[in-house]
């Protein structure tokens, strides 16, 4: 079984307290954040974003790895810190997740050898060419005979692949997670901010990426549902290519930068938000009806479109459940070195690389 995958998944859940910088991968950026403090208080250390070229990452594959470790480096020269060992995540589209159930023992090589047994039937690739851990969940109620086991696998190139990625900028990798357990890390903290701290509600989470988005829903610290559509800031750059006959390049610029022509938020950026809102209200139709759960009792927009002026608002309409920005940093004590009004602005594309950090104190 392969102990380096998920840190292993255990370390993940984990029982190492070190300084950690958590590194998310995306498709258009890398994105470093480091926290101190403690698990109950954590503070918010340092953070760094740095764009990727075009196609370095696709698809949530790392196409050009001599591009993604540039930008990691420049990133680290960025973020100022002596910190070297690095919690990165792999898209949750590449990790197979089971829970199981299986006999209680002490002995943790009969623990490794069930596992092994049992994900021959739910991994479609054989066991050689995967990177395979599992984590203890707990003892199954009314039955200490038997205990609930998470496994988690992923080919193993793809885990190489991001381990590369960062022993090329010089960090060392010591845990490889998975994006949505990443997320569902930030949630934990922004729950803290909800009304009721989220206890016993269903609380969503819009996060738009730039080539797609996914709304996940948590209940108390479960994350019950999942669903990725390939909708995302992309679509908001295209149009305003076609507007005003720009390149890629320089209709990214302007949409970062706000240097758009005065019918910009009237002729683009209300529809792409009309559009967005409907995006969310079908997720959440597809929650609906897929799920026992009940009703949505509120929602957390992230990602790089989470800000968009008017979009709170839209959401909210089209989907009857109230809607805010997602900062996973707002119960926390900044840095001196932490400008907040940037912070502001940056906090809901940073889910997952909090989410990472967070694993320093696991």
């Amino acid at each position: 079984m392969q102990k380096n995958f998920l840190g292993q998944l255990r370390g993940v859940f984990g029982t190492k307290s070190t300084p950690l910088i958590g590194v998310d991968i995306s498709s258009t950026a890398v994105k470093l954040v480091e926290l101190g403090g403690t698990k109950a208080r954590p503070e918010l250390s340092r953070y760094a974003i740095e764009p990727l070229p075009r196609d370095a990452v696709t698809d949530g594959n790392i196409a050009n790895l001599d591009a993604v470790g540039a930008a990691l480096e420049r990133a680290l020269r960025k973020l100022g810190s002596r910190t070297k060992a690095a919690a990165a995540a792999l898209p949750t589209s590449m990790v197979i997740t089971k829970r199981l159930t299986l006999p209680a023992t002490e002995r943790e090589e009969d623990m490794e050898l069930a596992v092994e047994s049992e994900a021959n039937q739910y991994i479609p690739f054989a066991l050689d060419e995967v990177n395979l851990d599992y984590a203890m969940i707990g003892a199954v109620a009314n039955d200490d005979t038997q205990v609930e086991v998470m496994i988690a696998a992923a080919r193993r190139e793809k885990v190489e692949d991001r381990v590369a990625a960062l022993e090329s900028a010089g960090l060392k990798p010591a845990v490889i997670d998975v994006e949505a357990m990443a997320v569902m890390g930030a949630y934990e903290l922004m729950a803290e901010a909800l009304p009721g701290k989220g206890i016993d509600q269903n609380i969503g989470v819009l996060d738009v990426g730039a080539t797609s988005t996914r709304f996940y829903v948590f209940r108390n610290d479960q994350q019950i549902f999942l669903r990725e559509s390939p909708f995302g800031g992309n679509q908001l750059t295209q149009e305003i290519q076609r507007a005003y006959n720009m390149t890629g390049e320089e209709a990214e610029a302007a949409k970062r930068s706000g240097n758009l022509p005065a019918n910009y938020d009237n002729d683009v950026l209300r529809p792409y938000v009309d559009t967005l809102a409907i995006e969310a209200a079908r997720a959440l139709q597809f929650f609906l009806t897929s799920s026992s759960q009940g009703q949505l009792d509120y929602m957390l927009l992230a990602g790089g479109c989470a800000a968009l002026p008017g979009l709170t608002d839209a959401v909210s309409r089209r989907t009857n459940v109230v809607a805010s920005v997602a900062n996973p940093f707002s119960e926390m004590g900044l840095s001196p070195g932490v400008k907040s009004r940037q912070l502001a602005a940056d906090a809901p594309a940073l889910l997952v690389a909090c989410g990472l950090a967070m694993r320093r104190f696991d």
